[in-house]
């Protein structure tokens, strides 16, 4: 499947911002079930200088400096990504979760072991290993309890995206019990590691069907987050709880880490600017 991604932000302030830097992961990543065929960022006002590097978890980070006073600063950037079927997996036929725990700490590769453990955004909070467990009854195969999990994010948690902001503790999530796709990824990865099973958080995006006999909205898709599970013998297997399925090739990611916070698409600083409202709109289409 080829997909455009357009996926535009403009930030205003309500003074003049003199100096200004900003850390952008927007670029869709390269792998086995995904390949960019092109991409591009466009800039108003135009900064001083851009440059791209690679972090260490292998996403591309983009670093943009503006020299010059603004009191906007929009942000455009243009993808085409080809994304393939992802290989079927029969749940029941994954090896038992206890098994991936003891391969797990047998492993030498260091990729998995680095989500084994809490985070900031991924805390373990009290009684998350326990409700956790309810899923994972022994000698299940790993698979199907990581959909059970799923499953239960998706009945027990109501989506809201008023409910929560970037800075909303997990544990205050846990308790009202609502939130947004990014609340409910750091929830089954923090639950996830709980058990001792490697899980990372995925950032990317969904593509989303009209209503049977509506025209599709421009700006209509959105930015999303999902959970990526370590099996070994399989490899990463992607799972988004928010909308209780497994991924497949209508999903564009972009980056992947601990939490948020390795793959947050836009941070900045700023001298000066005072306050700010932010506008965004995310549009894909068939290419």
């Amino acid at each position: 499947m080829r997909t455009k991604v357009e996926h535009w932000t403009e930030y205003r302030y309500s003074e003049e911002v003199s100096l200004s830097r900003h850390r952008l992961r927007l670029r869709p990543r390269n792998s086995e079930i995904q390949k960019v065929e092109s991409f591009r960022f466009d800039f108003f006002p135009m900064p001083s200088l851009v440059r791209e590097s690679i972090d260490s978890l292998g996403n591309h980070l983009t670093e943009v400096f503006i020299e010059q006073a603004h009191r906007f600063f929009q942000i455009k950037c243009v993808s085409q990504v080809e994304t393939v079927p992802r290989p079927f997996i029969d749940p029941s036929l994954t090896p038992s979760w206890s098994q991936v725990i003891l391969d797990l700490q047998k492993m030498n590769q260091l990729d998995p072991r680095l989500y084994l453990y809490p985070s900031p955004y991924a805390p373990w909070v009290n009684g998350l290993h326990d409700w956790t467990e309810k899923s994972f009854p022994k000698e299940i195969p790993i698979l199907v309890g990581v959909l059970d999990l799923s499953k239960r994010i998706f009945n027990d948690y109501t989506f809201d995206p008023q409910a929560t902001t970037v800075s909303t503790p997990l544990s205050e999530v846990i308790k009202e019990k609502r939130g947004v796709c990014q609340d409910f990824a750091h929830l089954q990865v923090a639950a996830l590691r709980s058990m001792g099973i490697a899980a990372r958080y995925v950032s990317g995006y969904i593509r989303t069907a009209p209503q049977p006999g509506q025209m599709k909205l421009v700006g209509g898709d959105a930015s999303h987050a999902w959970v990526s599970v370590f099996i070994p013998g399989s490899g990463w297997i992607d799972i988004d709880p928010t909308n209780n399925r497994l991924v497949d090739e209508n999903y564009v990611v972009i980056g992947w880490g601990k939490d948020y916070s390795d793959v947050s698409l836009i941070r900045g600083t700023l001298t000066g600017g005072g306050s700010h409202s932010l506008s965004l709109s995310v549009d894909l289409s068939d290419l």
